[in-house]
């Protein structure tokens, strides 16, 4: 199912309601905080979305709430509104990470079309740390002999080879292969080598 929610800062309520209508016009869920603060403190118990949000805001300014965000390693993409924008703003919510930097009165089909591509580079984000832990989970099965014959699979050596460096006998090594295919899911060699690497990459 495609992320659909975008969670949009603002201390003025006016802009707030405005910008989440047209949004729910094309299908994106919106939750409204008045300030950063307000934001951070739900955030642990939030799901994830995209964060729209202005950057002259009382109590924490929508700059500091991004240094707050990548401190707490929130890597949710962050789009930065104002309605004061300058080049030394923009440049220092790039530098935060943001993934664009909107100026107000915003473009309505601009905003939208942001939206939906930072949502879609979260979805994708989230599904590629969805198969990174699964694969985690998958390599911890395994005994530490299976993890060396894994290597020595993925380096290309047949079951006779991989007995010999390891001084067991072919069969041994077939029965452990076994072992791996069971353990990891899969009886293709082409994947065994990509969660090997995968998990060496850690």
């Amino acid at each position: 199912m495609s992320l659909r929610l975008v969670h949009l800062i603002d201390d003025d309520w006016e802009v707030r309601e405005a910008l989440s209508f047209l949004l729910r016009t094309v299908g994106v869920d919106v939750r409204g905080y008045q300030d950063g603060l307000a934001f951070l403190d739900a955030l642990p118990g939030l799901p994830p979305g995209c964060i729209v949000t202005d950057i002259r805001m009382p109590r924490l300014t929508g700059l500091k709430l991004q240094e707050r965000l990548a401190a707490s390693r929130c890597c949710w993409p962050v789009i930065v509104i104002t309605g004061h924008g300058d080049v030394e703003a923009c440049r220092a919510a790039f530098r935060n990470g943001a993934a664009d930097f909107l100026t107000k009165p915003i473009d309505e089909q601009v905003l939208i079309d942001t939206v939906q591509a930072a949502l879609a580079r979260l979805e994708a984000m989230l599904a590629s740390e969805a198969d990174a832990s699964s694969s985690r989970q998958r390599l911890q099965r395994l005994s530490e002999r299976e993890r060396e014959i894994l290597a020595l699979i993925a380096e290309g050596h047949s079951s006779k080879e991989a007995a010999r460096l390891l001084g067991i006998s072919p069969r041994t090594v077939d029965t452990h292969r076994a072992h791996l295919a069971e353990k990891l899911e899969t009886s293709s060699l082409a994947e065994m080598v990509r969660l090997h690497l995968q998990g060496a990459d850690r």
